[in-house]
């Protein structure tokens, strides 16, 4: 039984489709020669079998010795039967070869996405990186498919060569100089399939790029009645990769073609010498058969290297494409980790905009430019380490981005404003690591106030959610990873928009209810929001402007005090001549005290 998946192969070599290629058979080395070894036994049975034919003919029918003939018949039954049984395992060997290839790429591929953090979505939309792990990681492994059928090919040729030698040295020298001949030959066919192929891969993963966005979006397209737009764009995609194809296909026939020729302008040139001789005497009966036999023997190298090398190129095509996404920098990497974390529950320093969270209790971050404060969180929960070398973080005094990576992330834990959900149950979805009961996820699923996205399913928890989580509304999907993130019970949560797509009521319940889970010591929370329901919630509030702190304080206060925070909580100056709080900002001041109102009524709206 062989476990997956795959061990760790060391660092990829990246320098070339070649030395990429070179590094997969290297990984799985073992494999690789076994399935060598039995497709060399496999063909050497093969190439043997006109010799064998025909010296039975020669040493038993034509003199009449039945015991000859005997026993080259039984050496004739010895070599099927060796044959058959390392077809087999040659088969079995190679399959494992291509699984073994295509999966490691897909596996590396894999951990690149996992550890590259917003690398590659900036240069890779992700129906080119599905492509690649689904399309191009399949095509490398075809080559070491054929690795054992060309190898043994090779030994085959090079066995045939010393027997015809044996009987003709005349043939023998078609044959050393004709097969390799014949394979060059085919190159002119070879050399157009190589960029027809490589034209019709990008218009391929073009179009899965499109398709995959179209589908992502699908419910906002029929929203606008956009549908219709991005079915053409579609249909233009699916013309172009369908003319490609036909462009690889006309190179493939070609190549059938070349082979078929090639190969019977030789056989025929060669059993032509061959009987010419043996009407001539120079060889015996028997001889003339067994060159028959290799003529028939010779055109399965000769193909062989033909479609080895049609492989070659896809999969030439595929490392590159496999190579690009590997070779992408990394946004967060360990390679200059040199301090651990901090012992103890510490304070976030952030020296761009001067923001300092306290460890324990709850703070929100606002500005007028929302960008500016979800660039504060994605820099306090190290998203990019090129970032925090010129805009520095501190953790209890050390520097962010020199700590272990794997303690960054398990203590600091960032919930986007885009909630992602991915298919399986939801229990796995809400607890990926198995490691919450039952009670304990629907405690987070009532901070999250998500007990109606039960409603509609028939399993609860063990329900399947479908892919993106397409089943829930924008709200629902929202909360689930909101209830999520409080299952981590992260040192420091950091919350962006957590309740952008929920009404006023739901997010009352909300607030009070992180207030009561993460307003403990030991836990900080962090919370990019300009809702004032949220805002009221919070121990403290960091204002920013242009991307700098201009003041902190409760929300009361800074309601009170700072008239460009009131501007963006409650959307108006709410300043009257003599500096009292207007209608405007007692809004705000509402929302607050509705927070404890909602609580006290336990949670209901």
């Amino acid at each position: 039984m062989r476990s997956f998946p795959y061990k760790n192969a060391g660092k990829p070599d990246l320098r070339s489709p070649g030395r990429y290629l070179l590094w997969l058979a290297g990984a799985q080395r073992g494999t690789l020669l076994v399935a060598v070894l039995y497709g060399c036994i496999w063909t050497l049975c093969q190439a043997l079998t006109p010799f064998v034919l025909g010296q039975a003919i020669d040493q038993g029918i034509l003199p009449g010795d039945f015991a000859r003939l005997a026993s080259w018949v039984g050496l004739l039954v010895g070599l099927t039967v060796v044959q058959s049984i390392s077809a087999t395992l040659r088969h079995r060997a190679s399959v494992s070869n291509w699984l073994q290839a295509a999966y490691r790429s897909a596996q590396t591929v894999g951990h690149k996405v996992t550890r590259s953090g917003d690398a590659l979505p900036q240069k890779f939309s992700t129906g080119e990186v599905v492509s690649t792990t689904a399309s191009d990681a399949m095509r490398i492994g075809e080559i070491y498919d054929v690795a054992a059928r060309l190898a043994g090919s090779v030994a085959g040729y090079l066995l045939v060569t010393y027997l015809v030698f044996q009987s003709s040295w005349q043939l023998g020298l078609v044959v050393l100089f004709g097969v390799p001949l014949c394979g060059a030959g085919m190159l002119f066919v070879i050399k157009p399939l190589q960029r027809r192929q490589k034209e019709q891969r990008e218009a391929a993963g073009k179009m899965t790029a499109l398709g995959a966005d179209t589908v992502a979006g699908l419910r906002v397209l029929r929203g606008i009645g956009g549908e219709h737009i991005f079915v053409e764009r579609y249909r233009e995609r699916s013309r172009a990769t369908q003319l490609a194809g036909n462009k690889v296909a006309w190179s493939l026939a070609d190549l059938n073609a070349a082979q078929v020729l090639v190969v019977g302008v030789f056989s025929v040139a060669f059993t032509w010498i061959g009987a010419l001789q043996a009407v001539s005497g120079q060889i015996e009966p028997g001889q003339l058969v067994a060159l028959y036999g290799y003529a028939v023997f010779l055109v399965s190298p000769i193909r062989t290297a033909a479609d080895a090398v049609s492989r070659f190129i896809r999969a030439h095509v595929g490392a590159r494409r496999i190579i690009d996404v590997l070779a992408t920098p990394s946004a967060v990497h360990d390679a200059e980790t040199t301090v651990p974390g901090p012992a103890a529950p510490s304070a976030l320093v952030d020296s761009v905009s001067g923001v300092v969270v306290a460890p324990g209790g709850l703070c929100a971050v606002v500005s007028a430019d929302p960008a500016q404060s979800a660039d504060l969180a994605r820099r306090l929960g190290r998203f990019e380490d090129a970032v925090l070398r010129e805009a520095e973080v501190r953790w209890g005094g050390e520097v962010l981005h020199l700590m272990p990576l794997r303690e960054v992330r398990s203590r600091i834990v960032v919930s986007d404003a885009e909630p992602q959900l991915f298919t399986g149950s939801l229990r796995e979805e809400l607890d990926p690591a198995g490691r919450r009961s039952d009670a304990e996820i629907m405690a987070a699923i009532d901070v999250a106030s998500a007990h109606d996205v039960f409603d509609g399913l028939e399993n609860g928890l063990d329900d399947e959610v479908t892919e993106k989580g397409r089943s829930f509304s924008g709200g629902q999907r929202q909360r689930l990873t909101l209830a999520r993130a409080v299952l981590t019970e992260a040192e420091v949560l950091v919350l962006i928009e957590p309740t952008s797509a929920v009404d006023a009521h739901t997010e009352a319940r909300i607030a009070a209810a992180l207030r009561r889970e993460r307003g403990t010591p030991g836990k900080t929370t962090v919370m990019v929001t300009a809702s004032p329901l949220l805002l009221g919630a919070m121990d403290t509030v960091a204002f920013l402007k242009d991307g700098k702190l201009q003041a902190q304080g409760t929300h009361r206060e800074l309601l009170d005090t700072v008239p460009e925070y009131r501007k963006v909580v409650i959307r108006g100056e709410g300043m009257d001549g003599h500096g009292g709080t207007t209608a405007a900002a007692a809004v705000g001041a509402n929302a607050t005290n509705g927070v404890g109102h909602l609580e006290s009524n336990g949670g209901e709206a």
